[in-house]
């Protein structure tokens, strides 16, 4: 942003929502899955260093930022010990009730709970259906909290339009759906003409997990800022907060997305060893929650440089894998022992009839007998 850019601007306000803390990842092993619910704190740490790094006014705080009503005690510890590192940016942050962690009066949020009692005092819960903020003396937040995990009201509906008099700038934060598909119900609908009926210069929302802009044209903007850590395979553009810069008037907000993830989700399918290899030659592993699946045919002496290169990948108690986070489906791989007599022929003559008797096997005992092979194998090279 340049000078000239950086006087016009009036207000700074950082927009996150669907951080997730205390989610689990029960589909990856227990070290894997420690990673992942690990990054979602970490995530906090980042907004925070960027909200340092910008100096806003306000971060927005836009629902769903624990994936229950009553998260695990590690969850609520760990945030609250982020809270209290931050020194050096200590503006407001508003914490917005979402439909996964919902204001009851035994969810998380609720007064003189264990973490309400120790937020520090520039961290605010958004605990009323006519939640105001004011952030200095031009401009205001009205927030409306979810109070259960589902519901056909729209939000937005309860925040007031603007008084004939007030010239503040207008910045409304509620967690819904805006799209809406055929043959399914939207989960606390909201109109994208918002911001406009509202009249509000900007509508801070969460719930889908991906960065996008869903109000009218030529409306103010109405945006997802997307989960700032990814949550699944799949999630399209997440792994973002919005940074909003208000300008002097008649100018809108200018939104710009801010990179705030570390690991990227990606599937990948081998269909061949030399695939494998060319995966291990990438220099963006280390980052990465990858899904490989393995849809291919190998010889015995490929399957054993194949197992070698995914413990190269996923790494094992004697040393780090290349790849950060790593599910493997091997599902599909294909055993060929047509070419093992070649690979034995240095070996006892024991151990090739014994290769030849599990060769003939046929029906429900070649899996075992595939397997055995390359155990065999495995052993004749290390005698060698």
């Amino acid at each position: 942003m340049s000078p000239s850019e950086e006087e016009d601007v009036v207000l700074k306000v950082l927009h996150t929502a669907d951080w997730h803390l205390g989610r689990r990842f029960q589909s990856f092993d227990e070290e894997d899955e420690r990673k992942l619910t690990r990054a979602r704190i970490e995530a906090v740490e980042r907004l925070l260093h960027t909200a340092d790094q910008y100096q806003v006014d306000a971060m927005l705080c836009a629902g769903d930022l624990f994936d229950q009503p009553n998260p695990p005690s590690d969850a609520v510890e760990a945030l609250l010990q982020v809270f209290r590192k931050q020194q050096r940016w200590t503006g407001p942050i508003l914490l917005l009730p979402g439909n996964h962690d919902p204001l009851t009066p035994t969810s998380v949020y609720r007064e003189n709970g264990p973490m309400r009692n120790r937020l520090p005092d520039h961290v605010h819960v958004v605990d009323r259906d006519d939640f105001t903020f004011s952030i200095g003396d031009n401009a205001v937040v009205y927030a409306v909290p979810c109070r259960s995990q589902s519901g056909q009201d729209d939000p937005t509906l309860k925040i007031p339009k603007r008084e004939p008099d007030d010239d503040r700038i207008r910045i409304g934060m509620v967690h819904g759906q805006t799209f809406h598909y055929a043959g399914y119900e939207t989960n606390f609908p909201i109109g994208t003409d918002a911001t406009k009926r509202c009249e509000l210069d900007y509508m801070a929302i969460g719930d889908t997990h991906s960065f996008r802009n869903v109000a009218d044209d030529g409306t103010p903007p109405m945006v997802y800022p997307s989960a700032p850590e990814p949550t699944t395979f799949g999630e399209k553009d997440a792994g973002f907060a919005a940074l909003v810069l208000f300008r002097r008037r008649p100018r809108g907000p200018t939104v710009r997305q801010e990179a705030i993830a570390r690991w990227k989700w990606s599937r990948e399918t081998c269909r061949s060893l030399e695939a494998v290899r060319e995966l291990m030659a990438r220099d963006d592993l280390n980052t990465m929650v990858l899904k490989l699946t393995l849809d291919l045919k190998v010889t015995v002496k490929e399957r054993h440089e194949l197992e070698q290169l995914l413990v190269e990948l996923k790494g094992s108690t004697a040393c780090h894998g290349k790849v950060g986070i790593l599910r493997i489906d091997s599902q599909r791989i294909e055993s060929d022992t047509s070419g093992l007599e070649d690979e034995l022929a240095g070996a006892p003559e024991v151990l090739r009839k014994v290769a030849a008797e599990l060769r003939a096997a046929e029906g429900e005992d070649q899996e075992v007998a595939t397997q055995a092979l390359q155990h065999l194998y495995r052993l004749v090279r290390e005698l060698q």
